[in-house]
């Protein structure tokens, strides 16, 4: 068959490299050059490899459908690529354009799926391989696969979770193409769509008067590190100071203390106190440098409760 990928990220470099090694035909590949020069870009990996390789804003254009048709391509596949797809560039594909998205369809479309389940305290989370169609996230679904949420994942980890089932996916989804099957496609039911933006849960502020596991889900929620987070870290400030919490745990000790009251510290940090029992705080964002929380707070330390 001939292939279109568009793609970004782990599971874009994972998709791209299975259909280079693979029997079909890669046409194309769409991805955003890289602005550092990383050699594991989608990018630079697929122009290593010889495939031609387009800037991924011509996805908007209307006349790249006309090329696809030339190229009598089969299957488009959209992996993390972020770009909304011109209508005429979907409807090109003889099978369709397919999207891989990293979370369950229709509950949470749109952006950072990932870390609105981990915030919102989900225990299942799910991949999602649907067609594209003019409405993001909307098309009918083809497959999906659903998997634990663990009490220590964070976004990155979860995130690696999604990349492992998804790929899979895709490659499922080639095969049965390739068969001449019919794939399944299953209408989403829109009355439980939740489309999600670039809106950040708090404006990013944490309140040590929250629950504990409230707490700590957002620095879950936030946590890619050593990467960068889309939301960033939760925030709070101890006086006028403002700092980022990167690295959290519950304790399960019940707490007396006025919620943002710091505790002591122990071997891998520091008790803050919240409205249920005490958080473990281990490492903290401050003016741009990462640190130990014992490093920066000291027991009778009042934090803000934003």
């Amino acid at each position: 068959m001939n292939v279109v990928l568009a793609a970004e990220e782990s599971a874009g470099l994972q998709m791209l490299r299975s259909l280079a090694a693979g029997r079909h035909r890669l046409v194309g590949v769409f991805a955003a050059p890289p602005k550092d020069g990383s050699a594991g870009s989608v990018w630079n990996v697929a122009t290593n490899l010889g495939l031609e390789t387009r800037p991924a804003k011509q996805l908007k254009e209307a006349a790249l459908g006309e090329w696809l048709r030339s190229e009598h391509v089969d299957v488009f596949l959209n992996i993390h690529s972020l770009y909304v797809v011109h209508p005429q560039v979907l409807a090109a594909s003889r099978l369709g354009a397919f999207n891989l998205h990293p979370g369950p369809l229709p509950r949470y479309a749109g952006l950072n799926a990932v870390s609105w389940a981990i915030f919102r305290g989900e225990t299942e989370h799910a991949v999602t391989v649907h067609r594209m169609e003019p409405e993001i996230d909307a098309g009918p679904i083809v497959y999906q696969t659903r998997f634990p949420i663990e009490a220590g994942d964070t976004a990155l980890s979860l995130s690696f979770k999604c990349v492992r089932e998804g790929v899979a996916l895709m490659q499922r989804l080639l095969e049965v193409a390739e068969k001449g099957d019919d794939l399944p496609l299953s209408p989403q039911d829109l009355a439980v769509r939740e489309y999600f933006g670039r809106e950040v849960p708090e404006q990013g502020q944490l309140s040590w008067s929250w629950p504990a596991s409230k707490v700590v889900n957002f620095v879950r929620a936030c946590d890619y590190f050593p990467f960068t987070s889309p939301w960033g870290h939760p925030r709070t400030r101890r006086g006028a100071q403002e700092f980022a919490l990167v690295k959290a745990s519950r304790t399960g000790q019940p707490c007396g203390e006025s919620p943002g009251t710091v505790g002591d510290a122990m071997d891998s940090g520091v008790r803050v106190a919240c409205q249920d029992e005490w958080v473990l705080a281990s490492k903290l964002q401050v003016s741009g440098a990462y640190l130990p929380a014992a490093g920066f707070l000291r027991p009778g330390d009042r934090l803000a409760n934003s």
